[in-house]
């Protein structure tokens, strides 16, 4: 009996083995190291960002697209520096910390607070911006207006609103750090940068859409042992209309002009040939007309030999002269000229 229920167990089992999958054929692929890093664009082996990371990137612009951008926010540090030492009268050092690219609406989320954040407009572009001051450089710079005394920190009064005092000083700098923004921009493109208003509230100083991509400045302004943080937020938007002259490589002060092709340039141009037409009269005819004409047909034109002929290059007229002759060949004599060359 126990024989037969021994080889009753060992059929059954038999039946389970044939009948199982294997692990190969009953488990899915599974994805090694490699792929996955691979999938994610981390993979330290390839030059090229792919995968998901690549996706994720593809949705930002690099700030370094615009190489002259870099060359106006240098000179906004040196105009900076010198403009809030007359305000301040001590000695003040402003640094450029970065320069990145990021979303609108990710930027409004990551503002510290409390801070003032002052909405401006670019009159000539007709696009807006934003610059935010940290609660630091708030508070340093009402205590520096106000006579405070050197060599001790601000008093940092949290948890109350700004007072009106301390929103006209910050409006004060603000509007300085406008004025040498727009002199920053001069040598590419002239812009007006006006105070337009202060905000406590990110949400009132919304001026994209929350996916727009937007460059993000960090300055740094120290007064002796006081000092914090400026932001200054433009989006492209606002920097489309000068986005071919930030385009340009930085050359000299001539911010990407080259002196060197453009006297060659213009020493070819007065050596180039031009072809001028003397016009003696116009007529307006029709089509038919003009498909009636055999040899033989004349034309009568309002005209007589002494009238004034009219010199042009292409639809342009240049000259007005009188008709003759020299050498035995038609000649015109010019008697005015009728464009500043």
């Amino acid at each position: 009996m126990a024989t037969d229920e021994e080889a009753l167990a060992a059929e059954w089992e038999s039946v389970a083995d044939e009948s199982a999958p294997t692990m190969e054929q009953s488990s899915e692929p599974v994805l090694n190291q490699a792929e996955i890093d691979s999938l994610l664009g981390t993979d330290d082996s390839e030059d090229e960002i792919s995968g998901i990371q690549a996706i994720v990137d593809s949705a930002m612009v690099s700030y370094e697209r615009l190489p002259m951008l870099e060359i106006v926010f240098d000179r906004l540090l040196r105009m900076m520096s010198t403009s809030l030492r007359n305000l301040t009268s001590d000695n003040v050092e402003v640094s450029l910390d970065s320069i990145t690219s990021i979303r609108f609406g990710d930027y409004l989320e990551t503002i510290p607070m409390p801070a003032m954040i002052s909405v401006f407009k670019a009159e000539e572009w007709d696009n807006y911006g934003l610059m935010i001051t940290d609660s630091a450089l708030i508070y340093s710079i009402v205590d520096v207006l106000l006579g405070g005394r050197r060599g001790t920190a601000a008093m940092r009064i949290e948890g109350r609103p700004y007072t009106t005092i301390e929103r006209n000083l910050v409006e004060r700098m603000v509007t300085v750090i406008l004025s040498d923004l727009s002199a920053a921009f001069d040598p590419i493109s002239p812009v007006t940068f006006r105070f337009d208003r202060l905000e406590t509230n990110p949400r009132f100083a919304t001026i994209a859409r929350p996916a727009n991509a937007a460059v993000l400045a960090r300055l740094r302004i120290d007064m002796e042992d006081r000092g914090g943080r400026v932001e200054l937020l433009l989006p492209y938007a606002t920097l489309e209309p000068v986005r071919e002259l930030l385009l340009q490589m930085f050359m000299g002060e001539k911010f990407g002009r080259d002196s060197i092709w453009e006297t060659h340039l213009a020493n070819e141009l007065w050596s180039t040939d031009v072809e001028l037409d003397a016009v003696l009269d116009q007529i307006v005819l029709s089509l038919n007309e003009v498909m009636n004409w055999r040899p033989g047909s004349q034309i009568l034109l309002n005209a007589v030999p002494s009238s004034p002929i009219n010199l042009r290059c292409g639809e342009i007229p240049l000259f007005v002269g009188g008709m003759g002759q020299k050498n035995g060949n038609m000649a015109i004599k010019i008697d005015k000229k009728l464009r500043k060359m």
